[in-house]
C-alpha cells in the first residue's frame, strides 16, 4: 500500500520550482483555478507556467491522495496485479502517474495525454527528479481525440477529467478509455453527487460491454444507493506549509473527498464488501453502513464477540471487508 502524501522526490521538485514564487500571487491564481473547477470548468484557465505551478501546489496533494487510495483498493482486491504499461488520460502535471509509479514497481512504460501545454511542461520538469519517469511520453492534445492514437496498456487511469467533458462527450470517452484497457481501468472523480453520477454512468456503460468491477463495489449489478445518498470516500493527507498558505487553511491536514471505480477485463477472484461511512464505535457494538453483494446493509458487531469486535473497531470509511469476516445485519 502507498502513502496518501506526495513522494519526497515530488515535494522537493515542487519546492525547487516554487523558490522565489510570490505566495500571494500563487494563492490568487490557485483560488481562481479552484473556483473554475468547482463550477464545472476545465483547465482552460491554466495558461502560464505560474498558473500551472499554482495549480500543482494547490491541487496535486489532494488529487494524489485520491488516486493513491483508489490504487490501494485495487491492490487490496488483486495483490498479484503487476502492470508494465500505464496510460494517464487528462494527466495534468502527472499526478496519477506519480501515484501509479509508487504503487507498481513493475511499471516501465508511461504514456500521458493532456491538452494543456503549461501542465505538460511542468510535468516533464518535475519527473527529472524521478529516474523511473524520465522516459515517459507526454502527448499534448484533446484527451478524447488523442486516445485514438494511444497504445493499449495494462493500466489506464483517468483522474478528475470526466467532469470536464460535456454530457454528449462522456459516453464516447468511456468507450475510448475501455478500448485502450488491456487489464485494469481506474476512473477518479470529485466526491460530489455530480462526480458520483459521472462514475455511475461510466460504470454502467462499461459493465454492459463486459467490464467487471473490482472496487469499490462488491458486485456488477446496479448501485443500490438511493438519492440523495451517493457513493464517495475521503482520504486524509498532510498539508505542507505552502499548501496551507495557498488554501488559506489553519489545519495541518486536508480530507479529500472522491468517487472512483476500478474496472477490469477479468472477473475478480473475491468480492469484498465496502464500508460506506465512518463506523459508529461504542462499548456495546461497532455499527457500520456496508455495501455488500446483496445490497446496502447495516452491520453490527457486538462487543461480546471480542475477536470480531476488535477487528471491526479498526474499520474505516472506504475499507474492504473480505468474505469470512464476522458481520451481521441489524
Amino acid at each position: 500500500m502507498i502513502s496518501p502524501n506526495l513522494p519526497s522526490e515530488l515535494l522537493a521538485a515542487l519546492a525547487r520550482k516554487a523558490e522565489g514564487l510570490s505566495r500571494a500571487d500563487a494563492a490568487q491564481r490557485a483560488d481562481t483555478i479552484s473556483r473554475t473547477y468547482r463550477s464545472g470548468g476545465g483547465s482552460g484557465r491554466i495558461k502560464t507556467t505560474a498558473d500551472a505551478l499554482a495549480y500543482a501546489l494547490a491541487r496535486m496533494p489532494g488529487t494524489y491522495a485520491a488516486v493513491a487510495a483508489s490504487l490501494n483498493a485495487l491492490m487490496e482486491c488483486d495483490p498479484d496485479f503487476a502492470p508494465q504499461s500505464l496510460l494517464d488520460v487528462g494527466a495534468g502535471p502527472g499526478t496519477a502517474t506519480w501515484a501509479a509509479s509508487e504503487a507498481f514497481a513493475s511499471l516501465d512504460r508511461f504514456t500521458l495525454l493532456d491538452a494543456n501545454t503549461a501542465l505538460r511542461d511542468l510535468a516533464t520538469e518535475l519527473v527529472t527528479s524521478q529516474p523511473r519517469l524520465e522516459t515517459l511520453r507526454y502527448y499534448a492534445g484533446d484527451a478524447r481525440k488523442a486516445l485514438t492514437d494511444a497504445p493499449e496498456v495494462d493500466l489506464v487511469v483517468a483522474s478528475y477529467v470526466v467532469n470536464e467533458l460535456s454530457e454528449s462527450e462522456r459516453a464516447a470517452f468511456a468507450d475510448a478509455l475501455w478500448a485502450k484497457t488491456r487489464d485494469m481501468l481506474l476512473v477518479v472523480e470529485p466526491g460530489s453527487p455530480a462526480g458520483y453520477s459521472h462514475i455511475l454512468s461510466l460504470r454502467d456503460r462499461l459493465i454492459a460491454q463486459g467490464a467487471h468491477v473490482f472496487a469499490p463495489c462488491p458486485h456488477d449489478t446496479a448501485c443500490p444507493l438511493v438519492a440523495p445518498d451517493w457513493c464517495h470516500f475521503t482520504q486524509r493527507l498532510q498539508r505542507s506549509r505552502a499548501h496551507k498558505h495557498l488554501k488559506a487553511a489553519a489545519l495541518p491536514y486536508e480530507d479529500e473527498k472522491f468517487s472512483y471505480v476500478v474496472l477490469s477485463r477479468k472477473a475478480p477472484a473475491q468480492r469484498p464488501s465496502r464500508v460506506l461511512a465512518q463506523p459508529l464505535v461504542t462499548k456495546i457494538a461497532v455499527t457500520a453502513k456496508i455495501c455488500a453483494s446483496d445490497g446496502i446493509r447495516t452491520a453490527s458487531v457486538p462487543h461480546r464477540n471480542k475477536a470480531a469486535y476488535k477487528r471491526a473497531k479498526k474499520w474505516a470509511w472506504g475499507d474492504a471487508i473480505f468474505p469470512g469476516s464476522e458481520i451481521s445485519p441489524e
